[in-house]
């Protein structure tokens, strides 16, 4: 059984706590949380109100999860890893190039299983792509285009409204959100990213958008009947249910209790009247070590839905939705679809199509026996997708394609 920390039980912490407790191969033993409602959800471990008391303690667990807030991801890795916990850790491992490079330099120096949170590269769908590029089913790829759905509510609630919507409180939106797309791509290809550049930008949710008659916030907006991005269409119709996003605003979900945190909390306000500056939309151009390129489209403006990407190779391509592949076949002219999800299961497999569950049963399977072959991402491979998104911000600010090093090796 290992036994398991949690440093930021919010969303992320609790969700990847909950399938490792679900595999009966872990137990959480400590949760630290400043929130007392969040460590109330882990009744049998000890909690603490602070990272800090833990780390002031001998080791307290085999592993710890560390998903607290981007910025304060860092104090707490190096820390912890200095204790000799084996670390999963919430994406992006930090807002800086200098804190990333030194949670890596911890990682290594600890000995331990070390693991970002790359989950897309555990997903089934993930797995039957990779196998299907791996067996040259296409050819050598040439091009990829890869789009981020974002959501149009899910932008407003987590990126304009919630807690991810500026620069300085958290980091720019392509870390914050689809650092794990740049390296999921470099996963699927299996080279490292030599150039990148990048478009976009905050378009729409602007004070400059905002409708004429818009109140600051939507239970008093005479105009909220028809606007897409109302809270109240977006939460009220949630109440009574313990599910996010709604338990990300408040821990009394009755209509009384949403009612209550959309007249006073962040999740109320008119999405034309927050301090938000993250981005709405954003390209991003990249090209490959042999010369192969993608394109990565990451908007706020599309349905919820999953990741849909196009693999074009010399001998066929590849449509995939995030549950199906279609491989076509240029000498026979045929076409092949593929259903990725397990059998029984009517779903893409729960979050991130599965990749949360997989992700976690693959670190415990590596602190369990000390094989690290099912983590599928070293700390210089996580590192690089880190790299390839500061690289993807700087182009876009100032408009220059932009290198990167070649420091590390081939995935």
């Amino acid at each position: 059984m290992v036994t398991l920390a949690v440093v930021g039980a919010g969303s992320r912490g609790s969700s990847y706590a909950r399938h490792a407790a679900a595999t009966g191969r872990a137990e959480v033993v400590a949760v630290a949380d400043p929130l007392d409602g969040r460590r109330a959800r882990f009744p049998g471990a000890t909690g603490y109100a602070d990272w800090r008391e833990l780390a002031a303690l001998p080791r307290q667990a085999d592993a710890v999860v560390i998903a607290t807030q981007d910025r304060e991801h860092v104090e707490p890795a190096l820390r912890l890893a200095e204790l000799g916990y084996h670390i999963l850790l919430e994406k992006p491992m930090a807002v800086t190039e200098d804190d990333c490079r030194a949670i890596v330099a911890a990682a290594e120096r600890s000995g331990a299983v070390f693991a970002v949170c790359h989950v897309l590269r555990y997903t089934p769908y993930t797995r039957a792509l990779k196998e299907l590029l791996d067996a040259g089913r296409v050819g050598e790829v040439v091009s990829v285009q890869h789009l981020e759905p974002v959501g149009w509510w899910h932008q407003a609630h987590s990126y304009v409204r919630g807690n991810w919507r500026r620069t300085d409180e958290s980091t720019f939106m392509l870390l914050a959100k689809s650092c794990h797309d740049l390296d999921w791509l470099v996963h699927l290809t299996g080279r490292r990213v030599t150039r990148v550049s990048s478009f976009g930008g905050l378009h729409h949710f602007r004070p400059e958008n905002r409708p004429a008659g818009a109140a600051d916030r939507c239970l008093d907006c005479a105009v909220e009947p028809g606007c897409p991005y109302s809270a109240a269409r977006i939460y009220l119709p949630l109440a009574g249910q313990d599910v996010w996003p709604l338990s990300v605003l408040t821990d009394d979900v009755s209509e009384q209790g949403v009612l209550e945190a959309l007249r006073t909390g962040p999740y109320g306000r008119c999405v034309y009247a927050c301090d938000n500056d993250v981005v709405d939309h954003q390209v991003v151009n990249l090209e490959f070590d042999g010369g192969a390129t993608a394109s990565f489209t990451m908007t706020a403006f599309t349905p919820s839905g999953h990741r849909q990407t196009r693999i074009f190779g010399t001998r066929g391509s590849i449509d995939g939705d995030g549950v199906h592949l279609t491989v076509h076949d240029f000498v026979t002219g045929r076409s092949e679809t593929l259903d990725t999800r397990p059998p029984g299961d009517g779903t893409a497999g729960g979050g991130h199509g599965g990749g949360d569950e997989g992700l976690v049963a693959a670190f415990l399977a590596a602190v369990a026996t000390g094989d690290r072959s099912p983590i599928l991402s070293s700390p210089a491979e996580s590192l690089h997708s880190h790299l390839i998104a500061w690289a993807a911000e700087h182009s876009r600010l100032t408009g220059e394609t932009v290198p990167l090093p070649a420091e590390h090796p081939a995935p």
